[in-house]
């Protein structure tokens, strides 16, 4: 990418993955960003699952009742825990871009399984994730099956800032 606002235009979530694998070069790059997300006094409270194991990504897409079964075509899942990882999760998903990668955000946390399960619970269940981690997020990252337009700044909704106070109705 030429520069971060041009990353930023371009990243769009991506839901359709090609069947190519990520090379390992491409996962360690992935990773790096996520370990250096910043955290609250550096602590790190984070924890990275990397799946690319088509049964266990298989799996993985049942974690919500809509809009997860994607995860099973992804090349790779990175399940983000912690008591607070957001930051982490996006970094992922700005690395992957970066890599000429697609990437979607699947939120975990406050999110239920078809079956009424709690999405945290399924994930924890499905990669034995110890209960006092929270899960977060499920990142999903393939080669792009499909182009996306960058983001439009013609949509940029400025009513929604707030100068010194919150002028809203």
């Amino acid at each position: 990418m030429e520069n971060f606002s041009e990353l930023i235009k371009n990243r769009r979530s991506m839901r359709k993955f090609t069947d190519e694998e990520l090379s390992q070069e491409q996962v360690v790059t992935l990773l790096k960003a996520a370990l250096m997300a910043p955290t609250s006094k550096r602590s790190n409270g984070w924890q990275f699952i990397a799946v690319d194991d088509k049964e266990t990504l298989e799996k993985l897409s049942h974690c919500k009742e809509q809009a997860s079964a994607f995860i099973a075509d992804a090349a790779l899942a990175i399940v983000v825990t912690a008591e607070d990882a957001s930051i982490a999760s996006i970094m992922l998903q700005l690395q992957a871009e970066d890599l000429g990668l697609g990437s979607c955000w699947v939120q975990i946390r406050e999110r239920y399984a078809a079956t009424g399960m709690p999405s945290d619970e399924y994930v924890r269940s499905v990669l034995d994730i110890p209960l006092q981690l929270q899960v977060l997020s499920v990142i999903a990252i393939g080669h792009k099956g499909m182009e996306r337009k960058p983001f439009d700044e013609s949509h940029l909704q400025w009513e929604k800032i707030h100068i010194n106070k919150f002028g809203g109705k």
